[in-house]
């Protein structure tokens, strides 16, 4: 069955997000089912504010994969001020009750960013990337990187991923690995050992 890239629709944001939850760990950051859905829509919300490229990858029809990148310089697509409060609020919970672990995670990417910024000029960020866990061999991740590769050919693009994913896919892409740090997170009173990566890659 053909794959067919197109721009992302939104009443499929609810699969992306549960691409999410499959694909990101994101069931570390939650003790039960309503912490992790309220989590990843946070998550999904947060990624799809920042998107100014947000592409579906569709089988008869049906979502199998997402790719967003926010692009500098361009404007953002989906700008619902609904998505953006519901930002705010999650992000007030987080800082309260989760701190020490998004603090360690996003402080390491930021120090790998920086770094990064020092030897080469940054166009932009590919900020989710996720498939169907089901569906396996078709190729979806990589028509889905063509077509951005298509549409923003001569950019300098990094994207953020850790040992939890599977970020070998990206090597075998032609993405650098640009930068490397071991971290370790306390969630839940639990330590999670993580080493977290930051990849760059020139259209």
């Amino acid at each position: 069955m053909e794959v067919v890239i197109k721009n992302l629709r939104d009443k499929d944001f609810d699969m992306a997000r549960k691409f999410a939850v499959e694909g990101m760990h994101l069931s570390w950051y939650a003790t039960n089912k309503l912490e992790l859905y309220i989590y990843s829509k946070y998550f999904w919300y947060l990624e799809i504010t920042k998107a100014t490229r947000a592409y579906g990858a569709y089988m008869d029809n049906k979502l199998v994969g997402v790719l967003l990148a926010d692009i500098k310089g361009k404007p953002k697509i989906f700008t619902s001020f609904y998505y953006r409060a519901f930002v705010k609020t999650i992000s007030f919970f987080i800082n309260l009750f989760y701190w020490k672990a998004s603090s360690i995670y996003d402080d390491t990417n930021v120090e790998m960013l920086n770094e990064l910024k020092r030897t080469n000029e940054i166009d932009g960020e590919l900020n989710f990337f996720a498939v169907d866990p089901t569906i396996k061999g078709k190729g979806i991740g990589t028509l889905l990187l063509d077509r951005l590769e298509k549409d923003e050919k001569d950019k300098m693009i990094y994207l953020y991923t850790d040992s939890g994913s599977t970020y070998q896919f990206y090597e075998r892409r032609g993405f650098t690995m640009s930068g490397k740090r071991d971290i370790t997170m306390e969630i839940h009173g639990k330590e999670v050992a993580l080493t977290c990566y930051i990849f760059s890659k020139r259209f």
